[in-house]
C-alpha cells in the first residue's frame, strides 16, 4: 500500500503474536531532537521476548507497542538533512550519578526504544534526540548500520570479560549476538574459542566465523566435550548467550577456576540460578551484562575496517508490509539475524 504524504506506516505489537501494521500519522520534531526516515531495522531477542511473552521481566505489555532498537536511518530534514545515521536507541538523563559515573547504561531514568511505553523504529518515520543521532560512514550499508547496536552490545559483554591475549574462550549460545561476541574476542586476541548452540545452523556459521571446537547444546557429555576442549583446563571467560538457563549451568561449569563468566543473555522466566558451591569453589567472577555503553566508535571501526562480519548474520529481509512474517521467522529460530525494511 502507498501511504500519504503526512502519513507513514507504523507495525505495532498488539499482544503475544500479535503484530499488524497501519498507517499513522508522521511525528513532528521538536527542540533538540531531529526526524529520521529509518531504512533497516534488526529484530533482537529482547524484541522476541515481547513478541512471544508480552514483556521482559517486570516490564510488561500495556498498550499497543512500536518495538524495534536496531535502526539505521537518514535525517529527513533540518541543517542535517541527508545524514545517514545509527539511532542510539538509549538515551540516557545525563544528570544522575551513573551517567556522571560514565555509566549511561545503568541511568535511573533511562528512555529505551520499543521498550515499555516508549515506541521504537519499526516505523517508517521516528523523532529522536538529536545527540543519539550518530553519523556514520558511507562504505556502510543501512544493514551494517543496523547491526551496529547488537554489534555494540557484544563489544560491552567482551569488555567486562576482560579477554586477555591466547585465553581460550567459551561463547554458550550462537545467535547473532553469540556470533558478534566470537568475533569479538577472536579480535582481542583469544587465542581459542569454543561455540556451543542447540541447532547445528548456528555452530556452523560458528565455525565460519573463526570457532576453533563447536559443541551441540543440550546433549549429554557437552560440558566434558568443552572441557576436552580446553585440555582439561576449562575456559579463562564464557559468555553465555543463549537466554537459557542451562547455558548458564553450563558456562558455571567449563569454567576454569579463577575465571570470569559474562551473563548476556534475558531468561524467558526472569530467573538465572547456577550450582554456588562449583561457582564459590573455583572462585568466579560472575559479570550480567546491561546494554551497551560508548561502543559505536568502536563498531563503525570494526565494520568499517571489515574485522568483523555483521552483513553474513542476516539471513531474512522483509518489508514492513511483511512485518508479521518477519516476526514469526525469527521466532522460529530458523536463521540467524532477521531485518525488517521500513522504506
Amino acid at each position: 500500500m502507498t501511504t500519504p504524504a503526512n502519513r507513514m506506516k507504523v507495525c505495532r505489537l498488539h499482544g503475544r503474536y500479535d503484530v499488524r501494521v497501519s498507517e499513522e500519522s508522521i511525528p513532528r520534531g521538536v527542540v533538540g531532537n531531529e526526524l529520521v526516515r529509518l531504512t533497516c531495522v534488526g529484530i533482537c531477542g529482547s524484541d522476541l521476548h515481547w513478541y512471544e511473552e508480552g514483556g521482559i521481566g517486570d516490564a510488561q505489555f500495556e498498550r499497543p507497542l512500536v518495538l524495534g532498537h536496531e535502526p539505521a536511518g537518514v535525517i529527513f530534514d533540518g541543517p542535517r538533512e541527508g545524514t545517514r545515521v545509527a539511532v542510539d536507541p538509549a538515551v540516557s538523563c545525563d544528570r544522575c550519578s551513573f551517567c556522571a559515573e560514565g555509566n549511561p547504561n545503568l541511568c535511573s531514568d533511562l528512555r529505551f526504544a520499543g521498550h515499555g511505553l516508549e515506541d521504537g523504529a519499526f516505523r517508517e518515520m521516528m523523532v529522536w534526540p538529536s545527540s543519539s543521532l550518530i553519523p556514520v560512514p558511507d562504505v556502510l550499508s543501512d544493514l551494517e548500520i543496523a547491526m551496529l547496536e547488537p554489534l555494540g552490545v557484544a563489544i560491552h559483554a567482551v569488555s567486562l570479560g576482560k579477554v586477555r591475549p591466547d585465553v581460550t574462550v567459551a561463547v554458550f549460545g550462537c545467535g547473532p549476538i553469540g556470533l558478534l561476541i566470537l568475533q569479538v574476542v577472536l579480535n582481542a586476541g583469544a587465542g581459542r574459542v569454543v561455540a556451543t548452540d542447540r541447532l547445528p545452523h548456528r555452530l556452523e556459521a560458528a565455525r565460519r566465523l573463526g570457532a576453533a571446537e563447536t559443541v551441540l547444546a543440550g546433549q549429554d557429555g557437552e560440558v566434558e566435550a568443552v572441557l576436552a576442549a580446553t585440555n582439561g583446563e576449562g575456559v579463562a571467560v564464557g559468555f553465555e548467550a543463549a537466554t537459557e538457563n542451562a547455558a548458564v549451568e553450563t558456562a558455571i561449569a567449563c569454567a576454569r577456576p579463577g575465571g570470569r563468566v559474562v551473563l548476556v543473555g534475558i531468561p524467558d522466566d526472569d530467573r538465572t540460578s547456577f550450582s554456588a558451591s562449583i561457582a564459590r569453589r573455583k572462585g568466579l567472577t560472575i559479570k550480567l551484562a546491561r546494554r551497551m555503553k560508548h561502543t559505536y566508535p568502536r563498531a563503525i571501526k570494526y565494520v568499517v575496517d571489515k574485522k568483523i562480519d555483521v552483513a553474513s548474520l542476516v539471513s531474512h529481509r522483509f518489508s514492513i508490509d511483511q512485518a508479521a512474517e518477519a516476526f514469526a521467522v525469527a521466532s522460529g529460530r530458523n536463521g540467524l539475524k532477521v531485518v525488517i525494511d521500513p522504506t
